[in-house]
């Protein structure tokens, strides 16, 4: 363990998607252990809100940079300016992505999934393209967050596990290419945290009072899981794991386990 405690002293590490939701944990978790944390978002003012708040507190630092993780050119440009502000990155965490609504295939267009892999999935290949060079030397890592969906699937969200499913084979693959530089690359695939999405998905249904508490009730724990506890997983992974590359580790307070009711009949009746 670092100097005083913190875990990740004096290390540099990049957020996408860290204005919120998992990432702001991821963020948060990284900053309170040390670390020079890189982050971005499409939206300005949730991000420089995010950083004055993160450096207040220290006693690492955070800067924040508008990026669109759709566009290749912005992605390449996070990487270079994370490498231009501090020389050096030690960490990678693609967490950008969004979930669309849950429907059936037949109201998802071909260009609905287009548009979710390159945003899911595309935007984890590009940043890690141009981020490689850059770790290799450090020989630091990658943290990929996918979906426990990725394995169980999902009820009206094909879209969303196709993209869920690739981050995590892409992990499995990158690792075995990026072991002889010393670079390792992992997943976290979180169940149901509560998160902003979370929240905007419940609203879209009914009864989203009904939609939350069956959300907890999903998992053994009875409960979501926590940003911050997805940002300690990250931590634990970039850290102190060091013998670890191409897993894909459950966050998921056990939803995964024990039989359940699942025939749609007998949902319905």
């Amino acid at each position: 363990m670092a100097a005083g405690g913190l875990r990740y002293k004096d290390k540099v590490t990049l957020v996408t998607g860290g204005s919120k939701g998992i990432g702001r944990g991821c963020v948060e978790v990284f900053v309170r252990n040390g670390s020079t944390v890189v982050f971005c978002s499409r939206g300005e003012s949730e991000g420089k809100r995010l950083e004055e708040e993160v450096n207040a507190n220290g006693p690492g630092q955070a800067f924040f940079i508008q990026c669109d993780m759709a566009k290749e050119e912005d992605c390449k440009n996070l990487v270079e300016k994370t490498v231009k502000l501090n020389g050096r990155i030690d960490c990678l965490i693609n967490n950008a992505g969004t979930h669309p609504s849950h429907k059936p295939i037949d109201q998802f267009s071909g260009e609905d999934l287009r548009e979710l892999l390159n945003i899911n999935l595309v935007s984890f290949f590009l940043t890690s393209k141009y981020a490689l060079p850059h770790l290799r030397k450090t020989q630091g890592n990658i943290i990929n967050v996918s979906s426990v969906v990725n394995t169980l699937g999902q009820h009206y969200a094909t879209t969303y596990v196709s993209t869920k499913g690739g981050i995590s084979a892409f992990t499995r693959g990158l690792a075995i290419d990026e072991a002889k530089y010393g670079v390792r690359v992992n997943t976290i695939s979180p169940g149901n945290i509560w998160t902003p999405l979370w929240d905007h998905l419940a609203k879209t249904t009914d009864n989203p009072n009904e939609a939350i508490e069956r959300g907890k009730d999903s998992q053994l724990l009875g409960r979501f899981g926590t940003a911050e506890e997805c940002g300690l997983a990250c931590l634990f992974l970039a850290a102190d794991a060091t013998f670890c590359t191409g897993i894909d580790l459950n966050l998921t307070g056990g939803a995964e386990l024990n039989y359940g009711v699942k025939n749609p009949s007998a949902i319905s009746k």
